[in-house]
């Protein structure tokens, strides 16, 4: 057998047959895999709930044909304990393993930076320092920088010229009044100033920002990263808004 090791996040499970689990998680070496957990439905499993949604775990596998078999579970951080008493919480972690699983395309690709990420969102998350909403804007504005798509947010998109007048999805972030495109929405600076605050981590001007422009901001993130996907984002729909 050709085992190999890793630490990773649990993304999503779905059922195998009657007593199995075909199991995703972003790894921090491997990058994406998936693994059969063989018989984790049966109550008498021994690592069933280690491989569960938000679970931050070492473990074991094999190779195999078609899918790895996992051998061995070890809980690093149960994060999802935590956060499924805290609706806004746990909806916005929902929201970025979801997202964390569609920008990790290949499966067996390393991606450290988008394990790092998602890792370090969720402890934000648990630790409740930042409110929920603001913790999953900067996730999904960090996690598009990291996979190339960050939007511009200081000078225009197409020509660079710093007189920013509006937000066009499609040219790539903020654009002045020639390049404008039909369409384009125009927020309050501040929800810019806001953006930019996310992605750079000053967290002392996003959490001092008000919340109409943390509702704006959240609707440019989530339609900006859905366009980049090509896909909506279905945990979107339970994330709650002011």
């Amino acid at each position: 057998m050709n085992l190999y090791r890793d630490e990773g996040v649990v993304l999503r499970t779905q059922k195998l047959g009657e007593a199995d689990r075909i199991v995703t998680i972003l790894t921090k070496r491997t990058g994406k895999v998936r693994g059969v957990a063989k018989g984790v439905r049966r109550t008498t499993s021994r690592f069933g709930a280690r491989l569960e949604p938000f679970s931050h775990v070492d473990l074991q596998l094999h190779t195999g044909r078609s899918l790895d078999v996992i051998t061995q579970v070890e809980t690093l951080r149960p994060y999802g304990e935590p956060l499924v008493s805290d609706y806004p919480r746990y909806t916005a972690g929902t929201a970025m393993l979801e997202t964390a699983d569609r920008l990790t395309v290949g499966e067996k690709e390393p991606a450290l930076r988008q394990f790092l990420l998602l890792l370090g969102g969720l402890r934000t998350l648990v630790e409740g320092g930042h409110e929920a909403r603001l913790v999953l804007d900067a996730y999904f504005l960090r996690s598009l920088a990291v996979a190339g798509y960050a939007p511009a947010l200081d000078s225009c998109a197409r020509c660079s010229t710093p007189a920013i007048r509006a937000f066009a999805i499609a040219a790539g972030g903020v654009v002045c009044g020639g390049c404008r495109p039909p369409g384009a929405t125009v927020p309050a600076a501040e929800t810019i100033g806001l953006m930019i605050a996310l992605i750079r981590g000053d967290w002392d001007s996003a959490d001092a920002s008000e919340q109409r422009h943390r509702t704006e901001c959240s609707g440019l993130v989530a339609a900006y990263l859905q366009w980049h996907l090509e896909h909506g984002i279905r945990s979107l729909r339970h994330v709650e808004r002011v």
